[in-house]
């Protein structure tokens, strides 16, 4: 009987069922546990396996590039960044409010790592989203219009609940690719949460995207649903001690 119930749930690919079935038939005989409370425990089993492949699977598809977590930020060592205000963000109430969240500071200060760290936290908690070097962001717009799939890229990207852009700075910027940047900028305003890394402050974004009309536009938006945050404090790639790692920038 064990052998067909087992075939069973694989035919309805019910694996936390059939991963815990043995265990559980083995605990109810011994205890004699009622049958509602065997079912429910295995229910609960399926339910445990399909979520923890649910977080494989976004973090997977976010493409973060390192493992940095908040828990791991050397906070001691970087004394422009609060702790508290950062503690605060992780509760991801700016998710749920489609808040935006921009870091700004030199390099090596700590902004990737504390970005990274809430997109992580946000897949944890069940929300999707996407990691993109802003280079690479924007090439990935510039290619899609060669075969009109821009729509349909951005789209797909306004699907993200949390989508992360890191560094964006000094770019290299053809005026497609502005235009498509802040087309999808403004097709996430209000709807999903945006977080963005840079070392430039926001007046030296007119220099980055030379088009005066739409970053005031993007400045509006960012300056009324938008939490800025400003590293002034000490580079962390150089380890205060040899054996330690350089939180990333």
């Amino acid at each position: 009987m064990n052998d067909k119930l087992h075939d069973i749930l694989e035919r309805l690919r019910l694996n936390g069922m059939a991963g815990a079935l043995d265990q559980q038939i083995e605990k109810a005989e011994n205890e004699g546990t009622p049958v509602s409370e065997f079912l429910c425990a295995l229910l609960m089993e399926e339910q445990a396996h399909r979520q923890n492949k649910n977080l494989l699977y976004r973090l997977k598809g976010a493409r973060i590039p390192s493992d940095f977590t908040l828990k791991t930020f050397p906070f001691d060592r970087q004394p422009g960044v609060s702790k508290a205000q950062i503690r605060e963000l992780s509760g991801l109430a700016f998710v749920e409010r489609k808040q935006n969240i921009v870091f700004i500071g030199n390099p090596g200060t700590g902004k990737s790592g504390l970005a990274t760290g809430l997109l992580r936290q946000a897949l944890l908690s069940g929300y999707r989203g996407r990691f993109y070097n802003a280079q690479d962001l924007l090439d990935e717009l510039y290619s899609s219009l060669a075969d009109r799939s821009s729509a349909k890229l951005i789209k797909h990207l306004c699907n993200y609940d949390v989508l992360m852009i890191d560094e964006l700075g000094y770019l290299t910027l053809k005026p497609e690719q502005v235009n498509a940047f802040f087309k999808l900028m403004g097709e996430r305003y209000g709807k999903k949460t945006t977080i963005i890394t840079s070392n430039l402050d926001y007046h030296e974004w007119y220099d980055l995207f030379q088009r005066k009309n739409l970053v005031d536009a993007l400045l509006d938006r960012l300056n009324h649903y938008c939490i800025t945050i400003r590293i002034d404090g000490p580079s962390l790639r150089t380890p205060s001690h040899g054996k330690e790692k350089p939180a990333k920038a």
